[in-house]
Order: C-alpha cells, then structure tokens, then sequence
C-alpha cells in the first residue's frame, strides 16, 4: 500500500510538471507571437482632392504624390469630383482604416463639424490645404496654402496701379468669382475690394460665380456678349475683368475669339498657370497673380511632425509672385504644372 502511494505521488507530481511546462510553451509562444507582429513601416496618408478641373488642381495632386514617394509615405486618395458629400463618405473612410494623418481640400468652409470631431476621437491629425474651413480650430492641426486675401489685394493693386492716370472716368468691372462659399473665393474677393475700396472710380458693376471651371467662364462670357450685343452691363462697358483663377479667365478669352471681341478690357486672373502666362506674353492679359500648387514638399514635412504628436503652425503659406505685362518673361521658367 505504502508503495501504490508513493507510485501515486510521483505519477501526479510528473502530471503536475507536463501540465505546467505545457502553460509556460504555450505562453513563450504567445510572448514570442506578439514580438514579432510587425509595426506599421510607412505613414499612411488619407487624402481627399476636390476634382480635376484645372491644370493648377492636377499640378496639385501630383506635387503631394510625388513629395510622399520620396518620404515613401503611402497615400489612399479619394476624387470628390467637387460634391462636399463624397468628401465627407471620404474622410469617414480614412477614419475607419485608421490612417495616420488626414488631409483635404474643402470644397466649402463649412460643414465639417461633425466628421472632423470623429476624427479627432479616433485620435487621427487632421490637415487643411488650400482652402481653409470655417469650424472650431481645435478639430484640425493647421493649414497649408495660399493666402487669398493677399492675392486679392495684389490684384486690386496693380489695378489702382494701372488706371492712376485714367482721371475722373468711372472704371466699370465685372468679377468672376470662384466657387459660391468657398473660402478662397471669399478671400479673393475680400482683400480686392478692400484695396479699390477707397477709389471712388472703380465700380464692381456685376459679380457672378464661375465654380473655378473654364467652361463656366466661357458660358458666362458668352451669355454677356449675347444679351447686351458686345461686352456691355446694363448698357455701360466693361472696363476691367478681375478673374479668380486661369481656367475661367481662359474661358472668358475663348469667348472673345468665338464672339469677335478684339479689344480687349483690363484683364486680372489668379493662379499662373502656364497658358495664362502665354496670354499674359501675348498681351491678352494685363496682371496674373500667382497661386502656388506646389504644396507636397511642405505638406510632407508637416504630415510626419502631426504623426509624431508635434504641434505645427495654425496656417503656414505658400510663397507666389504676380506677374504683369511689364515684367520681361525672356528667361522665365514656369513652376511645374
């Protein structure tokens, strides 16, 4: 009997010791398991374009995609082919997937409340570009872009530059704005009229919105020359045309060609594209004022400091030039477009 006990012990100590050898594998192997899940290699960027309706708006998206290859930074892109609706489906994606680093254009300033409060609960950076958003600035990281307001005085100053000897002659101009509520659009608008503002001659006789698109320029023109037999308002000449971006001023000017029009009135436009600036040479445009779509090499900077929980600037601008029919283009190189 004595024996059988001794035989029990021992069979259940040798139990004891498989069992808890089994335990201590099989938590090596789950320790062992959890070191090696691989971390994230690359940033991962969610990125909502508002469309294509320009050479400044392609040049744009290609400035950031190339800028993210060479910090082989990844980026899921999504086209709002210009509907704030897809932008929003767009970032509630980025969210799920759980991006590093949110960036958008937005169509419009408002709107944003409420997806950009889930982004901030999910923990995830968000960067404005181009247009900025008219919302709380704790729901987003900073903006990066233009200065609309200074381009819009750069226009209204070479204006009062241009017509200084047109003495006691009222000056009558027609603006084609950008896209209704957006933005740069506002701003364009804003700091033109606050540098005419005080110049009693200069007389925003009619404002309509062309959307950004050249086909909207070309359509208004149209419209324009149609019902008033040339390029008259309300029986008075158009004296100055101040455009918010090239694709609407080249459309107006396709226009000019379609409609006969050759003597052209003073003709401001916003972005430099390169076939803007062939107008500008060929003297079928007085004044453009430059829009930087460069933005990727900046961005990028700014993407990998948020990633990393650093603060960046609330607004960080581009730096533009404006370019005027005295300026000699005999060794100009473009930017990129």
């Amino acid at each position: 009997m004595k024996r059988i006990r001794i035989f029990f012990i021992i069979f259940c100590s040798f139990i004891f010791i498989a069992a808890l050898t089994s335990v201590l594998f099989t938590y090596k192997i789950l320790s062992t398991e959890k070191e090696e899940i691989p971390e994230k290699e690359n940033l991962i960027i969610g990125f909502s374009q508002i469309g294509t309706e320009s050479s400044w708006r392609i040049r744009n998206t290609e400035s950031i995609f190339e800028a993210a290859s060479e910090k082989n930074i990844k980026i899921l892109f999504d086209d709002a082919k210009q509907k704030q609706s897809n932008q929003l489906k767009a970032i509630r994606s980025f969210i799920v997937y759980q991006v590093d680093v949110i960036v958008f254009v937005p169509i419009v300033s408002d709107g944003w409340n409420n997806v950009l409060q889930e982004a901030k609960e999910a923990d995830i950076p968000v960067i404005v570009i181009d247009r900025q958003i008219d919302v709380d600035s704790s729901l987003y990281a900073g903006f990066l872009g233009e200065n609309g307001y200074e381009e819009g005085k750069s226009a209204g100053k070479f204006l009062l530059q241009k017509t200084k000897n047109m003495k006691n002659q009222k000056i009558n101009i027609l603006e084609l704005s950008g896209t209704e509520n957006s933005s740069i659009a506002l701003e364009r608008a804003g700091g033109f009229r606050e540098m005419i503002k005080n110049d009693d001659r200069l007389n925003i006789i009619h404002s309509e919105d062309g959307d950004f698109l050249r086909s909207r320029g070309k359509e208004i023109m149209d419209k324009i020359i149609e019902m008033n037999n040339g390029l008259f308002l309300n029986g008075e000449p158009v004296d100055v045309i101040f455009s918010h971006n090239d694709p609407m001023t080249l459309g107006l000017l396709e226009s000019f060609e379609n409609n006969g029009v050759f003597e052209y009135p003073i003709i401001i436009s916003i972005d430099a594209e390169q076939e803007s600036i062939d107008a500008l040479v060929n003297g079928k445009i007085d004044c453009v004022v430059e829009c930087n779509p460069n933005l990727g090499p900046v961005l990028m900077e700014l993407v990998e400091a948020v990633a990393a929980k650093k603060e960046i600037p609330r607004v960080t601008y581009m730096n533009e030039k404006v370019f005027t029919e005295n300026d000699d283009f005999s060794s100009y190189t473009p930017r990129e477009y």
